[in-house]
């Protein structure tokens, strides 16, 4: 069966979580089950802080007159991710992986740092939005509220930990709360229905356009892109046209119902604020004012409650895909990985620190602007992930029968040509606020250079195409394997085998690997043992303790048994109170063909408080390193 796209052999998406949910379920209903999740991860974009603030301001000023700006909205983001989701399926790349691939590197990576930018300042409205809930419920200043957000590093790495389900599952019943906490607060509401099917019709105006403008900015997000691309992968999809075809029909269903919800959400956030707000004339200027209105605005105090509990899973649940979001933009425009916890903590610490300055600095009243000077800063990047989609989706060489229809493309670049018009035209207003204010000539030698700088990155990525092979010049595609390369490869001799041991269980498949390689080239074995007591350290080979005599005794039952195999066999003792630089100092000494290391299998809080010796060795030595595992 013919397949579509390229090779596949690149490294995925998201590695400890790729292709670990199977598919391959007869019933339509199981397999239905089996692809719903990643769009349900995607939607928690849709319902973060940064909309909350948007729909309770539009809600507050003009009613109902904005629900078909979140009907539209809606609509292009599911065309969007969907497109998204396809280019994860067909392509079996993220987004950020594609443009490593596809631009130079210079212009690969300004798109990567203008990424990282955005995601920080996505991540500055998760923590304030999940601080204010924090004040509100349990009256912590905000300020330490903000310092709380950092702790969530160890809840997202636990889950990450536990595998894909589990994330999903905490997610949606995050955005489960959420649903139901508005449903009551609807019904406590009472929006006006007529009124309410009046806001369906598109009307537009002067005053209403800037509101407008911000609804669609926090809703089309970009790191929701790159985001959708590679959670896909995590599901087991085969190579034919079928087995893509009916991936990309479950992802459209799962898109659908994920995105639509998140829709309703919105809708409902904006209804009840024209419904309290807007019907008694009062205008809404922070998150916090709203929650402190409700009580006396619909006569219950488990109003203003509901309001902040759906406020914190809110800024919870959208920390969480922020965080696998880093994650997958880092990988792939850079192809380099970080442990998650602390690519966590560096993210989190770009978005505490303006936050927790701003509100020392200007006081808890200046987070609601915060909060929509972070979806701005989201409107520079959005250009720069939509267009490449398009590209992308519509190439044949790398979609083959998958490549966007003539109608697709048309619907699609209208929706990028529109967002993107709408976005400068945010993004302008901005930078008119900010030259009226103080610093109207620091903002002018600041701004200027840079506007003409993305101005111009944009017109490349658009064009790029169509522009001459000089100045197309591929990325580096990691994955391609030159021709050649499997012939005359060389035949190491590993007449030197260092195995450290360390008296543990682990030793065991270490000695067995070594000996296997020993046995078929005729090596020789050093055991090494590093003696790390207090006594070692004082007196070095001198030392003679309990734990030093049977360490050498434990050395040479080994080195008899292994003798005993034909094998030869050297016992080294040394002492240091560091292992991990003994070893690599013998390494060194003793210029073995290859390090046989055993490893314990902890990671992740294990890593911090045991170290990491295999580390430690393969960092500082150039010698071929086997690790293994006791597979008992």
């Amino acid at each position: 069966m013919e397949t579509a796209g390229i090779s596949t052999a690149s490294p995925g998406s998201l590695a400890e979580l790729h292709s670990s949910i199977g598919t391959g379920h007869p019933s339509f209903w199981r397999r239905a089950f089996a692809f719903a999740g990643p769009a349900y991860l995607v939607s928690v974009g849709y319902m973060d802080p940064g909309n909350w603030a948007t729909d309770l301001e539009g809600g507050a000023r003009f009613g109902y007159r904005l629900l078909w700006v979140l009907i539209v909205s809606n609509l292009m983001a599911i065309l969007l991710q969907t497109l998204s989701a396809r280019l994860g399926i067909v392509w079996q790349r993220d987004l950020a992986q594609a443009c490593r691939e596809t631009y130079p590197k210079p212009i690969s990576m300004t798109l990567w740092v203008f990424c990282e930018i955005a995601i920080a300042a996505c991540d500055l409205a998760e923590v304030l939005g999940a601080a204010i809930g924090l004040q509100l419920l349990f009256h912590i200043p905000l300020l330490v509220g903000v310092g709380l957000t950092a702790f969530d590093t160890l809840l997202v790495l636990w889950f990450t930990n536990r595998g894909m389900r589990l994330i999903e599952a905490f997610v949606l019943s995050l955005i489960a709360v959420i649903a139901a906490c508005f449903f009551v607060e609807i019904l406590w509401a009472r929006p006006a229905l007529g009124e309410l099917a009046g806001g369906v019709v598109p009307r537009l105006n002067g005053q209403t356009l800037y509101i407008a403008i911000a609804i669609v900015g926090a809703t089309v997000m970009p790191h929701n892109l790159y985001l959708h691309s590679a959670l896909v992968q995590t599901r087991r999809i085969g190579r034919t046209d079928p087995e893509k075809r009916d991936a990309c029909r479950f992802n459209l269903i799962d898109s659908v119902l994920a995105l639509n919800g998140a829709m309703f959400v919105n809708i409902a956030i904006l209804a009840m604020s024209a419904a309290v707000f807007f019907s008694h004339h009062r205008i809404v200027t922070e998150i916090k004012q709203a929650y402190e209105l409700l009580t006396p605005l619909l006569g219950t105090a488990a109003a203003s409650v509901i309001f902040a509990v759906a406020l914190l899973c809110s800024g919870q649940s959208s920390t969480l895909t922020g965080t696998m979001a880093g994650q997958v933009v880092m990988e792939g425009f850079l192809n380099f990985r970080m442990r998650p916890w602390l690519r966590r903590l560096i993210t989190r610490m770009l978005a505490i620190i303006p936050a927790a300055a701003v509100i020392y600095l200007a006081g808890e009243q200046s987070t609601y602007q915060l909060i929509i000077f972070s979806q701005v800063i989201l409107c520079l990047q959005l250009p720069f992930a939509i267009v490449p989609l398009l590209h992308f989706t519509s190439d044949r060489e790398k979609m083959g029968r998958f490549a966007n229809s003539g109608w697709v493309n048309v619907l699609a670049w209208a929706t990028a040509a529109l967002i993107i018009a709408l976005q400068a035209w945010l993004a302008q207003q901005s930078i008119l606020d900010w030259l009226n204010g103080p610093h109207r000539t620091l903002v002018e030698l600041l701004l200027g250079p840079l506007v003409l700088a993305i101005a111009l990155l944009l017109i490349w990525v658009i064009l790029e195409p169509w522009l001459p092979a000089s100045l197309r010049r591929q990325g580096r595609v990691a994955f391609e394997v030159p021709r050649g390369v499997a012939e005359h490869l060389p035949s190491p001799e590993y007449t030197r085998i260092l195995v450290p041991l360390d008296h543990s269980p682990i030793d065991r498949a270490a000695i067995a690997h070594a000996l296997a390689l020993a046995r078929a080239r005729g090596g020789r074995i050093y055991l090494l043992h590093v003696e790390e007591g207090v006594t070692s350290q004082m007196y070095g080979p001198e030392a003679s303790t309990a734990e030093v005599v049977e360490g050498s005794r434990y050395l040479k039952d080994i080195a008899g048994m292994i003798s005993g195999d034909e094998v030869a066999v050297e016992q080294v003792v040394r002492h240091s109170r560091s292992p991990r630089g003994e070893i690599v100092r013998y390494a060194r000494e003793l210029q073995p063909d290859l390090i046989v290391m055993g490893a314990h299998g902890h990671k992740g809080i294990k890593d911090i408080i045991f170290g990491t010796t295999i580390n430690a060795v393969r960092h500082n030595l150039r010698v071929p390193l086997l690790i293994v595992r006791d597979e008992r």
